[in-house]
């Protein structure tokens, strides 16, 4: 009870804050990029938590607290529900953030490590700009394709020479996690410029239990568990974590900031994920990882201060 009454007081505290405009940067900058952090545990803590659960079990259950959580924040608020020209746009960021890339990027950890999964974030910054000009009519500089593409190459590069260069069974649970995933941040960062951010993914959770309920009773029933202090911290914290607060953040930062400049941000995201894999699994980095940072860190200055 005290770690879902936390998460509604600081839900309520981030709704009573107005949302930050600044396109430019800001405070809108700095909420996407706590998101950034929050999603780069994701995969070490979804690792942690197959230790203990199976995957349709993890996926199931972390989707039914997260939407406990949401659920909650929105009943506690007394928020209405959104406007039926919205319902369709939820359902897209509840397909690819809710279920799709959770799904798929558990199926794949099951027989990749961490660091060839970060590929997928690696290359999420790119698919995501892709798909938010094609879907919003944005027209982003030169200058800021370069150095998307740059930090993308450089960011696959590095990851693909972390699993050995050599692609694995999971590859295409990857490639469909980062198509579903681009696609549903690109819809939930345009429905945050209408409402907010929050609630977006709350309402989206939400869309899911009919869905996510008897999926979990049914795979509790089927695949064995084996609670343990990892696979119960892993389950939180992708429930909590990276399927709520993180996204929450994540979304407020793209409505203020655009969705293909708070894209480029995830460059970082699979250098952390490697440190945190490092801190928790016991995996080893390769004297390329300073490079690879030092190349991101200036693609990303580039990506943030090109104009569209």
């Amino acid at each position: 009870m005290k770690t879902q009454s936390s998460a509604i007081a600081s839900s309520a505290i981030a709704v009573s804050i107005p949302g930050p405009t600044d396109r430019r940067g800001g405070p809108g900058t700095l909420q996407a990029a706590l998101g950034v952090v929050a999603f780069s545990l994701t995969f070490p803590a979804t690792a942690w938590g197959l230790e203990g659960f199976g995957p349709w079990a993890l996926v199931a259950v972390r989707s039914v607290l997260a939407a406990l959580i949401a659920g909650a924040c929105l009943l506690a608020l007394r928020i209405g529900p959104p406007d039926r020209r919205h319902w369709a746009g939820l359902a897209v960021v509840a397909g690819g953030v809710v279920v799709g890339f959770p799904l798929l990027t558990t199926l794949a950890l099951r027989t990749s490590t961490t660091a060839h999964a970060a590929v997928v974030v690696g290359l999420l910054p790119l698919t995501t700009a892709l798909l938010s000009a094609l879907r919003t009519g944005a027209r982003p500089s030169r200058a800021f394709w370069a150095a998307a593409l740059a930090g993308a190459a450089a960011v696959a590069a590095f990851t693909v020479q972390q699993s050995g260069g050599a692609l694995t069974s999971a590859d295409l649970y990857l490639f469909g996690a980062l198509l579903v995933c681009a696609a549903g941040y690109t819809e939930g960062g345009r429905l945050a410029r209408v409402m907010p951010g929050w609630q977006v993914i709350g309402w989206a959770l939400v869309l899911c239990l009919p869905l996510t309920v008897p999926a979990a009773a049914l795979a509790l029933a089927v695949e064995p568990v084996h609670l343990t202090a990892h696979s119960v911290a892993g389950l939180l914290w992708v429930a909590a974590g990276s399927q709520f607060l993180g996204l929450v953040v994540w979304y407020r930062g793209m409505a203020a900031i655009g969705v293909p400049r708070a894209s480029q941000l995830q460059l970082a995201q699979p250098l952390l994920t490697l440190v945190w894999s490092v801190l928790l699994l016991g995996e080893r980095l390769t004297p390329a990882a300073p490079l690879t940072a030092a190349a991101v860190v200036v693609c990303i200055a580039v990506t943030q201060r090109a104009r569209g």
